[in-house]
């Protein structure tokens, strides 16, 4: 049996915060979500030496403190976290945001739907992609 997959999800917004574990709670595939508020948090989350890594980080880009562009950047800067894959996931469809998160080396990026059902469905897809895109555990990637 595969092990479910684990989600890290980097976001200011309590509201989407809470959205999101609604979403993750309505799938079907097992997934294991954890949340944090900020880019600071998730990367002393990450940068923990005993820290069990996520399969996918979905990152905003507008928050205070460290924008999503500023904790990806940091993110693909560390050997032990830089393939980890980094999907934007943000209201924001500015062409110049989306140009700067794939120059700073996102895996994807998805702007958020304002509709719960469609968010839902964004979820679904996104979860389901990355769940067989990944590998069975990451520390089979380190090296260091």
């Amino acid at each position: 049996m595969i092990r479910p997959l684990r989600v890290l999800l980097v976001d200011d917004n309590p509201l989407d915060r809470q959205l999101a574990q609604a979403a993750f709670e309505l799938l079907d595939a097992p997934c294991h979500l954890e949340t944090v508020e900020s880019g600071t948090a998730a990367l002393k989350l990450l940068l923990h030496s005993e820290a069990r890594l996520p399969d996918v980080i979905l990152l905003d880009i507008h928050m205070p403190g460290m924008t999503g562009f500023e904790v990806l950047s940091a993110l693909k800067a560390q050997p032990r976290l830089g393939f980890i894959p980094v999907m934007m996931l943000t209201t924001s469809a500015h062409d110049d945001d989306i140009t700067r998160a794939y120059t700073l080396h996102a895996s994807a990026y998805l702007t958020k739907s304002n509709d719960f059902h469609t968010f839902l469905e964004q979820i679904e897809k996104c979860i389901g992609f990355w769940a067989g895109a990944r590998l069975p555990d990451w520390s089979q990637m380190i090296s260091v």
